[in-house]
């Protein structure tokens, strides 16, 4: 019986390949699912071989622990030398969907807390 190991769901790219490689490495047999074509099914990483999912999942707790790592570090050294995205480049690169978003959040809170006022 399948046994549901990694899900792909807004997973990046990257990501998906490093785990791809981490579990062909290790000579785990799996298979990946897709999101279909309306994206509704699941897009997972599959074990074929239920005994194998523990080793998978050590293997994947390992992996993400040492990816939150780097990814922390890439963080810190584009805050260092300035290039971070901050809210203000978001204003200067996207003006037009910093605005629309501005407005759309501006438009539910009116929405959620006019109906208190009309009393």
């Amino acid at each position: 019986m399948a046994t549901l190991l990694f899900r792909l769901r807004h997973v990046p790219d990257d990501e998906a390949e490093e785990v791809r490689a981490l579990l062909d490495e290790h000579g785990i047999d799996y298979y990946e699912t897709e999101p279909g074509n309306w994206g509704i099914s699941m897009p997972a990483l599959w074990l074929r071989d239920a005994s194998q999912f523990e080793q998978a999942t050590g293997l994947l707790h390992e992996y993400q622990q040492q990816r939150s790592e780097r990814m922390q570090q890439e963080h810190a050294a584009l805050r260092e030398r300035g290039e971070a995205p901050t809210l203000l480049t978001s204003l200067r690169t996207q003006p037009a969907r910093f605005v629309f978003y501005t407005g759309l959040s501006a438009a539910i809170l009116y929405l959620s807390v006019s109906s208190f006022f009309s009393f």
